[in-house]
């Protein structure tokens, strides 16, 4: 394992996303585990989908701030807003989870994820780079120690091998979104070897939870099948999605964020790791076991005809048949690797929507 070299106990953080899914969980633990840690927050509020749920999710991370969160409602594709924050708080460590989100989206609305994963993500690296710049090197800031950002088991694309390693070759995205990730990682290899930036980029793997995004397909799934609609089980329910806890996902950034990396053999201080379930699940598997938590919840009626509501569909474009983490680098580097069922995961998810929806 390796040996951690951040406490994260006394530090300033930023958090890009803050109100986003796996953001605003992260800045939740962050708060209720260390009692002086300081976070101030980046989050466009993007109607992307329903800001209600985002509003929520801000509304519990004040329940536990006390004066130590600030929110700052601007996107990180605007480089003053970045500017700002980085001069006036001088963060020492840095996660970026900002994105513009969703394979599909992506496919009609390029424009979104150029602005906001690649532009963004650039303004957050030029502003790591001049935190180390002498004008800013006072009362004991030493600059950004460590940057994380969030990449995506989508940079696998059409790799064939299965499980997915961070040792394989990435370089057959099919979606623009998978593009734009991959992109992120090569940006940061740069700046890393160019300004010495410590940076870890992680590859999530099919993240989901209660207050999680409405685009995703266990929540999506759910809305329809409350209004009686049909799903839509694509490439005929041969599909595998290796489904990850928020929960899972939040210790995993939280591990990471205390190791900044040290020089690898090319002399460039960077890791990738995946954060996945390790365990992939058909997804017929999946809606079916969906369906009895809603059940069990309240959210359906005991009698719901669950076969008639659901329609084996072809492949749609951009997705791909199966996402597989090998998280054997987590593991042996941090002692950790997710294990949240999924029947337990999807029981919270559906308790969460009960009492959300009424």
């Amino acid at each position: 394992m390796l040996t951690k070299n951040i406490d994260l106990e006394n530090k300033r953080v930023l958090v890009t996303g803050a109100a986003g899914f796996i953001g605003s969980n992260l800045v939740t633990e962050l708060l209720r585990s260390y009692k002086s840690i300081n976070i101030i927050g980046i989050d466009n509020m993007s109607d992307y989908y329903d800001v209600g749920i985002k509003e929520d999710r801000l509304k519990r991370i004040d329940e536990v701030s006390r004066g130590r969160f600030e929110l700052i409602r601007g996107s990180i594709a605007d480089r003053d807003v970045i500017d700002r924050v980085f001069d006036s708080f001088r963060p020492e460590v840095v996660v970026n989870l900002a994105a513009q989100a969703g394979v599909r989206y992506s496919i009609d609305n390029p424009d979104a994820y150029i602005e906001s994963n690649m532009l963004g993500f650039y303004n957050i690296l030029e502003a790591c780079r001049h935190s180390y710049d002498e004008k800013h090197r006072k009362d004991g800031y030493m600059g950004v120690l460590h940057l994380v950002y969030a990449s995506s088991s989508s940079v696998y694309g059409s790799n064939k091998k299965i499980p997915y390693s961070v040792e394989d070759k990435v370089d057959n995205p099919v979606s623009l979104y998978a593009a734009t990730k991959k992109s992120n990682e090569l940006f940061a290899h740069a700046y890393s070897k160019l300004y010495d930036i410590p940076s870890t980029g992680l590859r999530f793997f099919t993240v989901y939870g209660p207050a999680g995004r409405p685009d995703m397909a266990y929540f999506g799934f759910t809305d329809k099948l409350v209004r009686g609609d049909k799903i839509k089980i694509f490439n005929f329910g041969n599909c595998k999605r290796d489904f990850t806890y928020v929960d899972d996902i939040v210790e995993g950034i939280i591990n990471v964020m205390q190791k900044s990396p040290d020089k690898n053999e090319n002399g460039v201080r960077y890791n990738v790791y995946n954060i996945g379930n390790n365990s992939p699940v058909n997804l017929l598997d999946f809606v079916d076991i969906l369906q009895q938590e809603l059940i069990a919840a309240g959210v359906l009626p005991s009698d719901y005809d669950f076969e008639a509501h659901k329609e084996l569909v072809p492949m749609q474009p951009g997705d791909v048949e199966v996402t597989y983490a090998d998280v054997t680098a987590l593991e042996q580097d941090f002692g950790f690797k997710p294990a949240t069922d999924l029947r337990t995961g999807l029981g919270r998810f559906a308790r969460w929507y009960k009492e959300y929806y009424g």
